[in-house]
């Protein structure tokens, strides 16, 4: 069985630079979210008529858009998203482009049809062809009959569907919008479900962010800093309210350490508890890197990093590698510099309705606070997060068996204590902490469940134990 793209890496890049190019036709990025949940919802309802593997989670999770958070399906969450018998109905934002063009005469949607047909034959794999084929041709011609119906100015009670690849062909569900009323939510099938009233959902304390902070593997002097540095807002705001004069507060700060040491996880719960308290308005986080600040021409640079600020105000903007930003040598003509000004110039205008994290390697990120006077001045706290040692990693390790109702039994056990541990104590610079442990965990329940689906009569013991025979296969892995 073969994709036809070499690598999920190759995937993401074409998935990338082709939304891309579609939300510059159309100036608006707003429905990026919803076109990325179609695309993928399209690629498990193809995947219905093959045998799902783990090269199927990583392709699905490669399908994203630029500055859209990345999707972390596993494994055997890829094998029952595509077990589904789902009908995928036309996403409102197609229904909407489609008024557009007809109301402009513009072409949007032939080409959101296009880019779409264009992905799912690079997720064919040619094992059941005529199904694959069949499939897509289905897609097409639901998508064409969407278009033509907001020709014909009814598109919003358009009541097409696709079921999944190999699925007999249903009546569809019709549903309409009455004037002046939301559409009725549609359950995986397409039925309608009663929509519940709308409830604000209840703040977060602080007492709880702060108990799910201590819940996190290792990390104990940043738990101690995390948990002072809130002390020191609350007692601030308590000044404030008491008239007392109170000390100028940089809240923006840096983060250093290796990947999978757990930073963007800190910042995340910081973003709800600056919420919790009252810094911050929505607590929300919005992660980039260098590719969703930087464009390739002069100007457009600062317009992309203000749409970045602008998409964070209320929250959170947490920039990974962040050093990338920092210009190699000096070099006046890279546009991170451009990123760098338009960034510190928002801290300022923004300062009481923007918090930036900067986060990177250490050494890389001392070039990038240095790269620019007003950083250092701009951001007053540093955290450092240290690599989880052998027995952190395993309780990483055990969280994440709990969590999705495995158990190693005790020769697994004692197998992967000794592998985490000499996995840490021989580290070099590629050594990836939790992420390791993930991809480790990910490789042991996949080899489990091949294991698992030769038995004749798999118990329940069966399902969710894992053995020593499905580690010590990761680790020859690895060693390959």
């Amino acid at each position: 069985m073969a994709f036809h793209f070499s690598t999920a890496e190759e995937l993401h890049s074409y998935y990338m630079a082709e939304t891309s190019a579609l939300y510059r036709q159309i100036g608006d990025t707003g429905f990026a979210d919803e076109l990325d949940a179609f695309a993928r919802e399209l690629a498990f309802g193809l995947w219905r008529c093959q045998k799902v593997g783990q090269e199927h989670a990583e392709a699905v999770n490669a399908l994203f858009s630029r500055n859209q958070p990345r999707p972390t399906y596993l494994y055997w969450e890829a094998v029952s998203e595509s077990a589904k018998d789902r009908e995928i109905r036309v996403p409102d934002f197609f229904r909407v482009l489609a008024l557009l063009d007809c109301a402009m005469d513009k072409q949007v949607c032939r080409r959101i049809t296009a880019f779409l047909r264009s992905l799912l034959l690079r997720l064919c794999t040619g094992d059941d062809a005529a199904t694959e084929t069949a499939y897509i041709n289905n897609v097409m011609s639901v998508l064409d009959d969407a278009f033509k119906s907001a020709q014909a100015g009814d598109v919003m009670d358009f009541a097409g569907t696709i079921p999944a690849a190999g699925s007999p062909i249903k009546e569809p569900v019709t549903f309409s919008f009455e004037q002046g009323a939301k559409p009725a939510a549609k359950g995986p099938a397409g039925k309608e479900e009663a929509e519940a009233p709308a409830e604000e959902e209840p703040a977060e304390s602080v007492e709880d962010l702060l108990a799910e902070l201590d819940s996190l593997v290792g990390m104990e002097r940043i738990k101690k800093d995390v948990r002072s540095l809130i002390n020191l807002i609350k007692v601030r705001k308590l000044r404030e309210e008491n008239g007392l004069a109170v000390p100028n507060l940089s809240l923006h700060m840096v983060f250093t350490g290796n990947p999978g040491t757990g930073k963007t996880t800190v910042a995340r719960l910081l973003s709800r508890l600056y919420h919790a308290i009252g810094v911050l308005e929505k607590g929300t986080l919005v992660e980039v890197d260098r590719s969703g600040l930087v464009a390739g021409y002069v100007g457009q640079t600062a317009i992309k990093t203000g749409e970045a600020v602008e998409k964070a105000l209320g929250g959170v903007l947490f920039i990974d590698e962040a050093y990338a930003l920092a210009p190699q040598g000096g070099a006046g003509g890279d546009f991170g510099q451009e990123a760098i000004e338009t960034i510190l110039k928002a801290m300022e205008d923004h300062r009481h309705e923007l918090v930036v994290i900067a986060a990177g390697y250490p050494e890389p990120m001392e070039r990038f606070i240095s790269s620019n006077p007003g950083l250092e001045s701009r951001f007053g706290k540093y955290f450092h997060f240290e690599d989880y040692n052998g027995e952190e990693l395993y309780a990483i390790f055990e969280s994440m068996c709990k969590k999705n109702e495995y158990e190693p039994d005790e020769e697994a056990a004692e197998f992967m204590k000794a592998l985490l541990t000499d996995l840490y104590e021989c580290r070099d610079e590629n050594f990836g902490n939790a992420r390791d442990v993930r991809n480790l965990f990910e490789k042991a329940v996949a080899r489990q469940s091949d294991r698992v689906a030769g038995l004749e009569a798999p118990t329940r013991e069966d399902l969710l134990t894992l053995t020593k025979g499905d580690l010590e296969i990761v680790e020859e892995e690895d060693k390959r």
